[in-house]
Protein backbone atom coordinates (compact mmCIF):
# COMPACT_ATOMS: atom_id res chain seq x y z
CA UNK A 1 0.00 0.00 0.00
CA UNK A 2 1.64 3.68 -0.92
CA UNK A 3 1.32 6.32 1.55
CA UNK A 4 0.39 9.43 1.25
CA UNK A 5 2.88 12.25 2.58
CA UNK A 6 0.78 14.86 4.30
CA UNK A 7 1.29 17.56 6.90
CA UNK A 8 2.15 15.71 10.28
CA UNK A 9 -0.32 18.76 12.44
CA UNK A 10 -3.04 20.35 11.21
CA UNK A 11 -5.09 23.29 13.12
CA UNK A 12 -8.64 22.56 13.66
CA UNK A 13 -9.08 26.23 14.21
CA UNK A 14 -7.94 27.83 11.12
CA UNK A 15 -10.80 29.15 8.77
CA UNK A 16 -10.51 26.57 6.30
CA UNK A 17 -12.03 23.87 8.79
CA UNK A 18 -14.74 25.88 10.24
CA UNK A 19 -17.66 25.00 7.65
CA UNK A 20 -19.75 22.44 8.92
CA UNK A 21 -19.71 19.48 6.36
CA UNK A 22 -23.15 17.82 5.19
CA UNK A 23 -23.44 14.37 6.41
CA UNK A 24 -23.82 11.47 3.81
CA UNK A 25 -26.11 9.20 2.36
CA UNK A 26 -25.58 6.43 5.23
CA UNK A 27 -27.95 3.95 3.03
CA UNK A 28 -25.58 4.44 0.40
CA UNK A 29 -22.16 3.63 2.00
CA UNK A 30 -23.10 0.67 4.23
CA UNK A 31 -24.66 -2.63 3.18
CA UNK A 32 -26.40 -2.62 6.27
CA UNK A 33 -26.71 0.33 7.84
CA UNK A 34 -28.53 -1.51 10.97
CA UNK A 35 -25.46 -3.29 12.38
CA UNK A 36 -23.70 -1.62 15.62
CA UNK A 37 -21.87 1.38 14.65
CA UNK A 38 -17.96 1.79 15.86
CA UNK A 39 -16.38 5.89 15.06
CA UNK A 40 -12.66 6.04 15.76
CA UNK A 41 -12.53 10.08 16.10
CA UNK A 42 -8.90 11.24 14.36
CA UNK A 43 -8.49 7.51 12.27
CA UNK A 44 -5.32 9.26 10.76
CA UNK A 45 -4.25 6.24 7.77
CA UNK A 46 -7.33 4.34 9.16
CA UNK A 47 -5.44 0.75 9.11
CA UNK A 48 -6.57 -0.23 12.60
CA UNK A 49 -10.34 0.41 11.56
CA UNK A 50 -9.45 -1.54 8.23
CA UNK A 51 -8.10 -4.23 10.17
CA UNK A 52 -11.45 -4.48 12.58
CA UNK A 53 -13.61 -4.26 10.02
CA UNK A 54 -12.44 -7.37 8.67
CA UNK A 55 -12.32 -8.79 11.68
CA UNK A 56 -15.99 -7.92 12.20
CA UNK A 57 -17.62 -7.86 9.59
CA UNK A 58 -21.47 -7.67 12.15
CA UNK A 59 -20.29 -4.00 12.37
CA UNK A 60 -20.47 -1.00 10.90
CA UNK A 61 -17.30 1.73 11.10
CA UNK A 62 -16.62 5.18 10.50
CA UNK A 63 -13.38 6.92 10.51
CA UNK A 64 -13.24 10.81 11.21
CA UNK A 65 -10.37 12.35 10.12
CA UNK A 66 -8.82 16.29 9.32
CA UNK A 67 -6.38 15.47 6.87
CA UNK A 68 -8.65 15.21 3.84
CA UNK A 69 -5.30 13.09 1.04
CA UNK A 70 -5.80 10.19 4.05
CA UNK A 71 -9.27 10.29 3.84
CA UNK A 72 -8.79 9.71 0.35
CA UNK A 73 -6.04 6.73 0.35
CA UNK A 74 -7.67 5.15 3.31
CA UNK A 75 -11.05 4.98 1.08
CA UNK A 76 -9.49 3.85 -1.83
CA UNK A 77 -7.82 1.01 -0.40
CA UNK A 78 -11.20 0.08 1.23
CA UNK A 79 -12.65 0.18 -2.47
CA UNK A 80 -10.14 -2.44 -3.53
CA UNK A 81 -11.11 -4.83 -0.72
CA UNK A 82 -14.40 -4.60 -1.68
CA UNK A 83 -15.56 -3.66 2.27
CA UNK A 84 -19.08 -2.38 2.63
CA UNK A 85 -19.00 -1.66 6.50
CA UNK A 86 -16.11 0.60 6.45
CA UNK A 87 -16.02 4.40 5.81
CA UNK A 88 -13.69 7.44 6.29
CA UNK A 89 -15.04 10.67 6.09
CA UNK A 90 -12.85 14.46 6.05
CA UNK A 91 -14.01 16.12 9.37
CA UNK A 92 -13.40 18.79 11.80
CA UNK A 93 -15.09 16.74 14.56
CA UNK A 94 -15.27 19.41 16.96
CA UNK A 95 -17.59 21.13 14.65
CA UNK A 96 -19.00 18.31 12.29
CA UNK A 97 -20.22 15.74 15.38
CA UNK A 98 -23.31 16.89 16.18
CA UNK A 99 -24.67 17.16 12.45
CA UNK A 100 -22.96 13.24 11.80
CA UNK A 101 -24.50 12.16 14.59
CA UNK A 102 -27.85 13.28 14.20
CA UNK A 103 -28.37 12.01 11.17
CA UNK A 104 -27.44 8.23 12.07
CA UNK A 105 -29.83 5.79 12.58
CA UNK A 106 -30.87 5.56 16.90
CA UNK A 107 -29.09 3.27 18.25
CA UNK A 108 -26.60 2.31 16.07
CA UNK A 109 -23.49 4.03 17.43
CA UNK A 110 -21.74 1.70 19.85
CA UNK A 111 -18.45 2.34 20.65
CA UNK A 112 -16.24 5.32 19.81
CA UNK A 113 -12.81 5.71 20.64
CA UNK A 114 -10.45 8.14 20.36
CA UNK A 115 -6.94 6.88 20.17
CA UNK A 116 -2.82 8.97 20.35
CA UNK A 117 -4.50 12.21 19.60
CA UNK A 118 -2.26 15.00 18.87
CA UNK A 119 -1.16 16.48 22.35
CA UNK A 120 -0.64 20.11 21.43
CA UNK A 121 1.50 20.37 23.49
CA UNK A 122 1.37 24.22 24.64
CA UNK A 123 -0.80 25.88 26.72
CA UNK A 124 -2.03 28.42 23.89
CA UNK A 125 -3.11 25.48 21.93
CA UNK A 126 -5.23 23.89 24.41
CA UNK A 127 -8.30 24.95 22.29
CA UNK A 128 -7.20 22.05 19.30
CA UNK A 129 -7.05 19.54 21.75
CA UNK A 130 -9.66 16.93 19.89
CA UNK A 131 -11.75 16.05 23.55
CA UNK A 132 -13.23 18.85 24.39
CA UNK A 133 -16.09 19.30 27.18
CA UNK A 134 -18.29 20.24 24.08
CA UNK A 135 -17.38 17.09 22.45
CA UNK A 136 -17.92 14.90 25.16
CA UNK A 137 -21.41 16.67 25.54
CA UNK A 138 -22.62 15.50 21.87
CA UNK A 139 -21.47 12.27 22.50
CA UNK A 140 -23.48 12.30 25.80
CA UNK A 141 -26.84 13.47 23.66
CA UNK A 142 -26.03 10.91 20.76
CA UNK A 143 -25.26 8.25 22.44
CA UNK A 144 -27.47 5.16 23.67
CA UNK A 145 -27.29 2.91 26.74
CA UNK A 146 -24.72 0.74 27.40
CA UNK A 147 -22.46 2.50 24.82
CA UNK A 148 -18.69 2.62 25.49
CA UNK A 149 -15.92 5.34 25.06
CA UNK A 150 -12.25 4.61 24.90
CA UNK A 151 -9.47 6.78 25.51
CA UNK A 152 -5.47 5.92 25.14
CA UNK A 153 -2.50 7.68 24.89
CA UNK A 154 1.25 7.75 25.12
CA UNK A 155 1.42 11.07 27.03
CA UNK A 156 0.03 10.52 30.16
CA UNK A 157 -0.99 14.35 30.71
CA UNK A 158 -3.14 13.70 27.75
CA UNK A 159 -4.42 11.33 29.42
CA UNK A 160 -5.53 12.16 32.40
CA UNK A 161 -6.92 15.24 30.61
CA UNK A 162 -9.07 13.31 28.36
CA UNK A 163 -10.09 10.78 31.13
CA UNK A 164 -11.22 14.02 33.38
CA UNK A 165 -13.23 15.55 30.86
CA UNK A 166 -15.48 12.20 29.91
CA UNK A 167 -15.58 11.42 33.72
CA UNK A 168 -16.72 14.81 34.38
CA UNK A 169 -19.95 14.50 32.95
CA UNK A 170 -22.71 12.83 33.95
CA UNK A 171 -24.01 10.33 31.73
CA UNK A 172 -20.64 8.03 31.89
CA UNK A 173 -19.42 6.13 34.25
CA UNK A 174 -15.42 4.25 33.95
CA UNK A 175 -15.57 0.59 34.50
CA UNK A 176 -12.53 -0.14 35.61
CA UNK A 177 -11.43 0.29 39.18
CA UNK A 178 -7.89 1.16 39.26
CA UNK A 179 -6.68 4.06 37.18
CA UNK A 180 -5.74 2.89 33.72
CA UNK A 181 -7.01 0.04 31.99
CA UNK A 182 -4.04 -2.72 31.74
CA UNK A 183 -5.02 -4.10 28.38
CA UNK A 184 -6.62 -3.13 24.97
CA UNK A 185 -10.31 -4.26 25.17
CA UNK A 186 -10.14 -3.77 21.23
CA UNK A 187 -9.25 -6.59 18.86
CA UNK A 188 -7.22 -4.81 16.94
CA UNK A 189 -3.63 -2.60 18.24
CA UNK A 190 -3.16 0.70 16.21
CA UNK A 191 0.16 1.41 14.86
CA UNK A 192 1.12 4.14 16.90
CA UNK A 193 0.30 1.72 20.22
CA UNK A 194 2.29 -1.15 18.65
CA UNK A 195 5.22 1.29 18.18
CA UNK A 196 4.81 2.42 21.62
CA UNK A 197 5.02 -1.24 23.19
CA UNK A 198 7.83 -2.14 20.98
CA UNK A 199 9.89 0.82 22.96
CA UNK A 200 9.02 -0.07 26.09
CA UNK A 201 6.91 3.22 26.43
CA UNK A 202 3.59 2.77 28.40
CA UNK A 203 0.30 3.23 27.15
CA UNK A 204 -2.69 5.06 29.12
CA UNK A 205 -6.10 3.70 28.69
CA UNK A 206 -9.63 3.95 29.75
CA UNK A 207 -13.07 2.99 29.09
CA UNK A 208 -16.52 4.63 29.83
CA UNK A 209 -19.90 2.98 29.78
CA UNK A 210 -23.41 5.42 28.99
CA UNK A 211 -25.25 3.37 31.98
CA UNK A 212 -28.90 1.97 31.57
Amino acid sequence: MARVRVRQHVNPLSKKYQEIISPPNWEKIYSNLQQPLHLDIGCARGRFLLKMAREQPDWNFLGLEIRDPLVEEANRIRDELGLTNLHYLFSNVNIDLDSLLSSLPLQVLQWVSIQFPDPWFKKRHAKRRTVQPELVATLAQHLPSGAHIFLQSDVEWLALEMRDRVAAHPSFRGTHPQLWLPENPLLVPTEREIATHNQGDPVYRCLFVKPD
